[in-house]
């Protein structure tokens, strides 16, 4: 099994984050505060479109559907073409919706340790795989709050 991953949001970064982190083998966790996926295309307003074309703003590993034609795809049409991209790649199972993050600790190394490190501790990683992460999370419907330990770093 491989090791845990904490990402958090559920909009198009988070789920590229998701798939890829799965890809190399490790266990994803995906934190997402709302009910469903699609980050800002769900809180946008009915008129709004791509400010790029459709062709920029695409998954290299997933193309807009042939139903799409216009160079600016509207609101339902990013958010459908995103919700697509997470069903084909069956990612909805590594998420925890209506979760809200409420901290991230770091549980390893002293804060003077970590300083005297230079350069992520001249290793090229971040940190040794002594620590752990731990993830403070409510869940929104029923406002408990959850602690999740061993993400690794």
């Amino acid at each position: 099994m491989g090791k845990k991953v904490a990402i958090i949001g559920a909009g198009t970064s988070g789920l590229l984050a998701c798939k890829y982190t799965l890809s190399k083998g490790f266990q994803p966790i995906v934190f997402e505060s709302a009910s469903t996926i699609g980050g800002v295309w769900t809180k946008t307003i009915e008129t709004t479109k791509l400010q790029t074309p459709r062709e920029a703003y695409r998954f290299s590993d997933f193309p807009w559907p042939s139903s799409v034609t216009e160079d600016f795809p509207n609101q339902h049409q990013v958010l459908d073409y995103i919700k697509s991209y997470a069903h084909h790649f069956d990612l909805l199972k590594h998420l925890k919706f209506n979760t809200k993050v409420c901290g991230i600790e770091y549980e390893g190394h002293s804060e003077d340790e970590m300083q005297a490190w230079s350069l992520w501790g001249g290793s090229g990683e971040p940190f040794s795989s002594k620590g752990k992460w731990k993830v403070v999370v409510e869940d929104k419907q029923s406002l408990s709050t959850e602690i999740w330990t061993n993400i690794s770093d």
